[in-house]
């Protein structure tokens, strides 16, 4: 018997010194890739400031050409003033500034597409960073618990692993949905702020020059651009937190989202209430209103769809959710995890699970399909 305590015991010293070795390998990966994704910032950076005076000199050479043309035109219809060496003038500076437009033009469109692909590289880079990190946390919990009391290390490892896990999952939906906002204003507001800047610094330099209708044309763009990079803001923070959410509770905000739903994409909706309207607890509203928004979003992207049916049930002690379209279905049977990870819905269920609820998926080929969730309401929690 000590015999085999002792055997264990080297496989365990042995597994944590090769998982230990192994940890430290990962962390040099790891530090490798984030230092080649400053180096790719860096380099992110100096294409982009490049990319701004590209930018700047098209724009120049636009007005400058602009103005070249009006010259052209002036030389070319007036033959008592200007000679035909000047109309040959006139005409090899239009086209020589035509000719740099190109230039310049195909230079942008380089460095932008050079500072796309440095952006892919970085979240990949990324991807490996957080992919890295995931694994030296899970072997720095294995090794905490191999280095413990061997008799109680199977029975420790099983609780760990199921608070690491909901702990887990619960960081991964904080960093989607960090990623989520960050592309968001990358990818929009950001962009849009950039071009803010340009067009005022190309308003500012016309100001005070004759070509005060530019200036308007100028100033009018901007506006719009602003209004817009607004309406941008406003529907980040709608997404975020719902107002109405908040001030009305959850049955207001899923009437109005599926009106906006309806208005936005063209696809009939029909809300249904059975029960008495009521609030519920803050915590719940928030997950029934995360888990339609994902619902309907699948409707939107994958259903093909024209129609989609929001039925909510409260009871007592119990809170129905049915959203049902007429779109092109599937066969739940076929789906692997990878295939319904892309769909949502494992991470839908995971939710309704947290809530101590049922989540349950009808669907068929051309049949479209009916999603149910079953969430138990805590009265004693319940908002007043």
């Amino acid at each position: 018997m000590k015999f085999q305590a002792d055997s264990i015991d080297q496989i365990i010293k042995n597994a944590i010194e090769v998982m230990d070795s192994s940890k430290y390998q990962i962390f040099e990966i790891s530090e490798s890739a984030r230092q080649e994704v400053n180096a790719l910032h860096a380099e992110i950076d100096k294409v982009t400031a490049e990319l701004h005076q590209t930018i700047d000199k098209v724009d120049k050479l636009e007005l400058d050409f602009r103005k070249a043309r009006v010259r052209l035109s002036e030389v070319s219809k007036d033959f008592a003033r200007f000679s035909e060496r000047d109309i040959r003038a006139a005409y090899e500076a239009a086209t020589g500034l035509q000719a740099d437009i190109m230039v310049f033009k195909e230079k942008e469109a380089n460095l932008k597409e050079r500072r796309h692909e440095l952006q892919k590289r970085i979240r990949n880079l990324d991807r490996t960073v957080e992919r890295a990190e995931t694994v030296v946390s899970q072997m720095n919990v294995v090794l905490e618990y191999l280095s413990g009391d061997l008799n109680q290390v199977t029975r420790i490892l099983e609780s760990a692993r199921n608070r690491q896990l909901l702990g887990l999952k619960i960081i991964l939906a904080q960093e989607e949905e960090r990623k989520r906002i960050a592309r968001e204003i990358h990818d929009g507001l950001a962009q849009s702020l950039a071009n803010v800047i340009l067009r005022t610094e190309i308003a500012e330099r016309l100001v005070g020059t004759e070509q005060d209708d530019l200036v308007k044309m100028e100033i009018v763009d901007l506006k719009g651009q602003v209004r817009s990079s607004l309406e941008e803001v406003r529907k980040m923070i709608f997404n975020l937190r719902p107002m109405a959410l908040d001030d009305l509770g959850l049955i207001p905000a899923l009437r109005k989202f599926s009106q906006d739903f309806e208005e936005k994409y063209r696809i009939r909706t029909k809300f249904v209430l059975h029960g008495k309207e009521t609030r519920l607890p803050s915590a719940l509203e928030v997950a029934v209103y995360r888990f339609v928004q994902e619902a309907f979003t699948n409707v939107q992207k994958h259903a093909q769809a024209s129609f989609v049916l929001l039925e909510v049930t409260i009871q007592t002690d119990n809170l129905k959710i049915i959203v049902q379209d007429n779109g092109d279905g599937f066969n739940p049977q076929k789906l692997d995890a990878r295939t319904t990870d892309r769909f949502g819905l494992i991470g839908m269920r995971e939710r309704v699970e947290l809530l101590e609820g049922t989540f349950d998926i009808e669907s068929g080929e051309a049949s479209g399909t009916t999603i149910t969730m079953n969430v138990p309401i805590k009265v004693d929690n319940r908002t007043e």
